[in-house]
């Protein structure tokens, strides 16, 4: 674990991170004129290469060939960040501009080449990373966590380099007391981070789990796990429907509970007592809503 930190840049993003080194910005032989004023360099596209010993990246190609259309109008408004090897220049910061160059059929594009220790190299790529439009939570978590456990960074420190706020930074790394397995529900997108957040508040990693799955299976809503982890809580025994119910009618019940939740756009549940009796519940969430439930019942 590193035992310092350079605090200088925090608040500006990710070149906060960046020691700008004109004097360490070369000039391909075959490129085009360095930008003075920035310590912009033009390289052979194919000198530069994404980072060899990390596993490479899935990309959604429909944004990749958005991004390609734009830098064939306007080119590359921003420079690719790069670090020399032996033979070539590994990026730091801008695969997705590298990529996406690639579709554009450029020859060259514009890099900074910076003098960067492995520390540096490492926190750029995690923040970079972080401010990924395709990070998914829990990656997004881990990012934070390792900035914060590897490089002594406070989470206000991270918040201000990431121009997110702290709050935002300690919700994200709470999902990380999930269940493993829940966890990677959220990495696969079968269950949203607002589910994840609710689902938190049980402490039993197993109830979790069971809760989770219960989530794709029933489609319950953020509200109706709410509602649940209370009963769990709150040592409520599950509500089962009365063995003595005709299943017919709980299958007939199930159709008419799906039309009535169409027609009143609410959710409506139909809760039978035995094959004669039982009740309508109606759920409604302001005031608004229920004036529009009351109007539709009374058409």
């Amino acid at each position: 674990m590193a035992t310092t930190k350079k605090k200088g840049g925090l608040g500006k993003g990710l070149d906060s991170l960046i020691i700008d080194k004109n004097a360490g910005t070369k000039k391909s032989g075959n490129s085009s004129e360095t930008s003075a004023s920035e310590g912009w360099v033009n390289l052979d596209i194919n000198k530069v290469e994404p980072n060899r010993e990390q596993p490479r990246k899935q990309f959604d190609e429909d944004k990749l060939l958005e991004l390609s259309e734009s830098i064939k109008k306007h080119g590359i408004i921003e420079p690719i960040v790069v670090v020399k090897r032996d033979d070539y220049y590994q990026i730091i910061a801008g695969e997705r501009r590298w990529r996406a160059s690639k579709m554009a059929e450029l020859k060259e594009v514009p890099v900074r080449i910076m003098d960067l220790t492995e520390e540096q190299i490492v926190q750029i790529s995690l923040i970079e990373n972080i401010q990924r439009e395709d990070l998914n939570p829990i990656e997004e978590a881990l990012a934070y966590k390792r900035l914060i456990d590897e490089f002594n960074y406070k989470q206000d420190e991270v918040a201000e380099i990431v121009s997110k706020s702290r709050t935002v930074i300690t919700n994200s790394m709470r999902l990380l007391k999930l269940d493993e397995k829940v966890q990677q529900m959220v990495i696969d997108g079968t269950l949203s981070s607002g589910h994840a957040r609710t689902i938190l508040s049980l402490n039993d990693t197993d109830k979790q789990y069971a809760l989770a799955e219960r989530v794709m299976d029933e489609g319950l809503t953020v509200r109706d796990l709410e509602k649940e982890i209370k009963r769990l809580n709150d040592g409520e025994p599950e509500k089962k429907p009365k063995e003595n119910i005709d299943p017919k009618l709980l299958a007939i019940y199930g159709e008419l509970e799906e039309k009535l939740k169409q027609i009143l756009g609410t959710k409506v549940s139909i809760n039978p007592k035995d094959n004669n009796k039982g009740k309508i519940e109606i759920e409604y969430y302001s005031q608004d809503e229920l004036d529009v439930i009351t109007d539709k019942l009374m058409d």
